[in-house]
């Protein structure tokens, strides 16, 4: 398999045991450790301060500059405005209707399980994407980035909603994370959210589908990631990174999806509208999160924490009981 070999690179045997450490199962020993990523932003953050925003505005949206100078850009722009966003009106790229094509056929079980040997795969890991199948849809718009800190701050200042971002620490908000995506939220916060926004603008705005969700990523050709059939450790903030965190939304250019769509690999996981059920003809499967959680909402994408296999656009996963599960969400905007 093609990769960019930057960044972070563990092996694991499989399966993985379960009584590990987070730190073990992102492939770190107890020690500090500090990527190139890490010290790279650090000293591009220097150079960003002293910018207009027009000009980090530019930055971010030029895929010449650096990845380390987009994200430094990113995190200046995110201590001084709110940026991108009006809460009441997010972002939205429109997808067309029609009969599209999700999951993955089953012959291709093998061939995924051997691209990805040495991150300790599970098979039924990747059965659980089988059958290839035909979902029809009408057209809908999807949020071009997950919901932001700042853009959940609105919605608990609003709603009085009880439920806090494990991410802020003692509940506090994090000022110099507004443009970053929020985590680790619970699926039913998510879906509150959806519903404040839909009350508060009189418009449909809902989790997406997982159909919804894996179309928007993998567009008409099913692209294995949302920007080719190829990973690439500088297109998504996957684990191989090694950044460790979360980044502003919109930096990882490259990683745009067919329509258009941020972030929709790495960062944090989303969830979906639906918990976990078999595809249509598809096998029943008894993983952890089957045996251990029962039902529980599919989550897609991958995060910070997680390596590249869950960033491929059919991986179907979803939150366990331990920190190492950032999850996030983005939203639809059904028009009909």
């Amino acid at each position: 398999m093609k990769t960019n070999k930057a960044g972070h690179w563990p092996r694991f045997s499989s399966p993985l045991p379960k009584e590990v450490t987070d730190r073990f199962l992102m492939g770190y020993a107890p020690h500090f450790v500090e990527h190139p990523i890490s010290r790279q932003v650090q000293g591009a953050l220097i150079d960003m301060l002293a910018l207009p925003v027009s000009q980090l505005l530019s930055i971010i949206s030029q895929v010449e500059q650096p990845l380390a100078t987009r994200i430094a850009a990113g995190e200046v722009l995110g201590l001084i405005c709110d940026w991108f966003f009006d809460h009441l009106n997010p972002h939205m790229l429109t997808v067309p209707g029609g009969t599209v094509q999700i999951g993955l056929a089953p012959e291709r079980v093998d061939p995924v399980m051997s691209a990805f040997e040495g991150l300790g795969l599970d098979r039924s890991w990747i059965e659980k994407e089988t059958p290839c199948h035909r979902v029809a849809l009408d057209e809908y718009r999807i949020a071009r980035y997950p919901v932001t800190n700042s853009e959940y701050r609105h919605f608990l200042l609003e709603t009085q909603h009880p439920a806090l971002a494990s991410s802020w620490a003692f509940g506090a908000y994090p000022h110099h994370m507004a443009n970053h995506p929020v985590y680790s939220v619970d699926a039913s916060d998510a879906d509150a959210y959806a519903c404040w926004l839909s009350k508060r603008t009189g418009r449909l705005f809902a989790l997406p589908s997982e159909a919804q969700w894996e179309h928007a990523a993998a567009g008409s050709q099913r692209l294995q990631f949302p920007w080719g059939e190829h990973f690439e450790a500088t297109f998504a903030n996957t684990a191989e990174l090694g950044l460790m965190q979360t980044t502003p939304v919109g930096v990882f250019i490259e990683g745009a999806s067919p329509f258009g769509v941020m972030d929709m690999a790495g960062n944090v996981e989303e969830y979906v509208a639906q918990a976990y059920h078999p595809y249509p003809g598809g096998p029943q499967i008894r993983d952890d999160l089957v045996l251990d959680v029962g039902e529980h909402r599919v989550a897609r994408g991958g995060s910070f924490t997680r390596f590249r296999d869950l960033a491929r656009t059919a991986r179907r996963h979803g939150r366990y009981p331990r920190p190492l599960y950032v999850m996030g969400f983005r939203l639809v905007e059904n028009l009909r």
